[in-house]
């Protein structure tokens, strides 16, 4: 009797590939990250590249946490107006908002309109050669192409997510005041009185690593793409899915270790 060991095959080759995808990219982190702090530094471009991640990127965050923010107030006050609770309202915004909403937003918003831009820029530059241009000018792609965009990422995303904190809170408060007939000094006040450091320290923290992740892995789906126009489409999804699913996952990470240490 002839064993069929086609699915151990199969399952074989998917488990090589992501160990060897995984090792890929794990080198490419590395020489990433070497070259973002050693010399020399293309100012110009990291200048360029922070205004095309944070300026550009303003209203998409702005408008995402601003709904979120005024979402979050009706949902804790149909929720809590039921235990004559209604001051709790401004404090569980904060916290939402500030902790959680802001940053993973940001993040997500942030990788649809950057990663896949990335990828895309570098992709296409990949297929047709120009990379392998900059190597023969004896200029270095990662000097010149992924470190700007990373060192951007990592500046621009935690001074987007400040200000989308800021904005989601403004949407709450609009909400609180306007629509659910709140004091206005009540409710500021129990917004700030109860806003703990740690709450910036946190947001600001998953606002740097999401935007190493989404710089880094639009980088390197771009850089390592091939096959024509195909592959640069393949890279740009490939770079927008990962980054995703990676915001979330070092959300709850970063999360654990900050708050349940």
């Amino acid at each position: 009797m002839q064993l069929d060991l086609s699915f151990v095959d199969k399952l074989g080759r998917v488990v090589l590939n992501f160990f060897r995808a995984t090792g890929k990219l794990g080198i490419f982190c590395g020489q990433t990250v070497y070259h973002c702090v050693t010399p020399p530094f293309y100012l110009k471009a990291v200048l360029a590249q922070m205004i095309e991640i944070g300026f550009y990127s303003l209203p998409v965050v702005a408008l995402t946490t601003l709904f979120s923010g005024m979402v979050i107030a009706l949902q804790t006050y149909e929720a809590v107006s039921q235990f004559s609770a209604e001051g709790a309202v401004a404090m569980v915004v904060r916290v939402a908002v500030i902790r959680e909403l802001a940053p993973v937003m940001a993040g997500l918003m942030v990788a649809g309109r950057i990663g896949a831009a990335m990828a895309a820029e570098i992709g296409t530059m990949r297929v047709t050669e120009q990379i392998d241009a900059l190597s023969t000018l004896s200029t270095n792609p990662f000097k010149y192409l992924i470190a700007p965009r990373v060192l951007a990422g990592v500046v621009m995303l935690p001074i987007l997510v400040l200000i989308g904190d800021v904005i989601g809170i403004c949407g709450g408060y609009m909400i609180g005041v306007y629509k659910l007939d709140f004091n206005a000094t009540t409710y500021l006040t129990n917004t700030w009185t109860y806003l703990k450091p740690m709450d910036i320290i946190s947001s600001m923290t998953k606002a740097g690593v999401f935007g190493f992740i989404i710089t880094l892995l639009g980088c390197y789906n771009g850089f390592q793409s091939q096959g024509g126009a195909q592959g640069v489409g393949r890279a740009t999804t490939n770079a927008v899915v990962s980054s995703s699913i990676l915001i979330l996952i070092f959300n709850y990470i970063l999360t654990e270790m900050l708050f349940n240490a």
